[in-house]
């Protein structure tokens, strides 16, 4: 069932909230956008400036996209060297989703008018691969534009989240976001998954008993998410605080906002990334396009000492280590691509309390710890990173540091 009845439950009646950018009242938008910050972690917002004829034609390119051979998609296939390009295999926490997919992002050079393909073009997240000309005419001067666009909203609402906990629009991580962001734009395209398609690709999978999901539940790594959603097609859902999958519809012409992990270790915790998931669809093909924008690679995202009204106006203890951004969009992209086994979740950063933590969290936060400083160390964020050349790091386990000896 997609939907839930949600009527005993005020608050979500209109969920998620419909906030209007252009409403006069900035101090109101500024509240309005926080509270959904740390109460839901989605949002939506109309008046975002991006022309309708825009999204649509963006739309249009996308559908021409998928409808290519797949001979032809698959040459632009990403891989263990590049996370950027065509895909039909991610996995989400070691489970495949049910999509096909194109990521491409900002250039090395940061300048769209530098071929794909050349070398001043490469970042840690790889080097972008559209298609041609020939191929799709129109595909790369739209997509290109709507990223741009997607930026420019993202620093919108990122100034606004930042005077939500009283930061000014100067503060250095909004500007360096802004400068230097390294985000990238998804297009996904999720094929119709009817009971037959489901026990087929049940077989595929071992030990698996659950009917395939487009995406599994997950939180979003980075700052925020701009998403583009089928106004007719109502698969997203989110994990609410009374432990519930809810719904989050489309209104036309909005477009949803949902914070990441690195919003939410920046906040001090004061803004909630939220678990959410994609269910799959008995009757109808569904194209969705989510924004990530992302810190620079070299940007280490640690908490906003806040001073807490509540407490005397005390400074607020930081709840995290810094996370270095580099660092952790490498290995959730490896966790993607591979079944390593290698997850990393902003709970491996949390500053440990000395004794109310099981000892595992506190060695894979330790050993997250240590990668990262030796990661900082050794990675060149202007070359593509590389899961081989890395494994051995990703898989490290440092297990004769600060281990007791007889632990198990």
């Amino acid at each position: 069932n997609n939907h839930h009845n949600n009527s005993h439950d005020l608050n979500f009646s209109n969920f998620p909230p419909i906030i209007d950018l252009a409403n006069p009242d900035t101090e109101g938008v500024v509240k309005e956008i926080a509270n959904a910050c740390s109460e839901f972690g989605f949002f939506q917002v109309i008046s975002h400036e991006i022309p309708l004829d825009l999204l649509k034609e963006y739309s249009r390119q996308c559908r021409l996209y998928f409808g290519l051979p797949h001979d032809v998609k698959i040459q632009w296939k990403r891989n263990e060297g590049n996370s950027r390009g065509f895909f039909d295999d991610e996995l989400t926490k070691q489970r495949r989703d049910w999509k096909e997919a194109l990521d491409f992002g900002v250039p090395g050079t940061r300048d769209w008018s530098v071929d794909d393909d050349h070398s001043s073009n490469q970042c840690l997240d790889g080097w972008n691969q559209l298609p041609s000309e020939e191929v799709l005419p129109n595909f790369r001067p739209t997509v290109t534009r709507y990223f741009d666009e997607c930026s420019r909203l993202s620093d919108h609402i990122a100034i606004i989240m930042a005077k939500g906990i009283g930061q000014a629009e100067t503060t250095p991580f909004i500007q360096d976001l802004r400068e230097n962001h390294s985000s990238y734009l998804r297009v996904n395209y999720y094929p119709i998954c009817d009971d037959a398609v489901a026990e087929e690709e049940k077989k595929d999978r071992e030990h698996d008993t659950g009917k395939p999901l487009g995406i599994s539940p997950h939180y979003d790594a980075g700052f925020l998410t701009v998403l583009l959603q089928d106004d007719d097609c109502h698969s997203l859902q989110v994990w609410t605080k009374d432990e519930q999958w809810i719904t989050v519809s489309p209104t036309p012409g909005a477009l949803t906002i949902n914070t990441g992990d690195m919003a939410q270790v920046w906040s001090n915790n004061r803004y909630k990334a939220p678990l959410h998931r994609v269910l799959t669809n008995k009757d109808k093909v569904r194209y969705s396009a989510p924004f990530f924008y992302n810190p620079s690679y070299r940007a280490k995202v640690g908490p906003l000492l806040l001073r807490n009204s509540d407490n005397n106006n005390k400074e607020e203890k930081p709840l995290y280590h810094p996370v270095l951004w580099g660092y952790f969009r490498a290995v959730r992209f490896a966790g993607d691509l591979t079944n390593l086994g290698v997850e990393i979740q902003i709970d491996h950063f949390l500053i440990q309390e000395e004794n109310n933590d099981s000892k595992k969290t506190k060695k894979s936060s330790h050993h997250h710890l240590q990668r990262q400083e030796i990661f900082s160390k050794e990675a060149d964020f202007s070359l593509p990173f590389s899961v081989e050349k890395y494994q051995s790091l990703l898989l490290s386990s440092f297990d004769n540091v600060n281990d007791n000896e007889n632990e198990n």
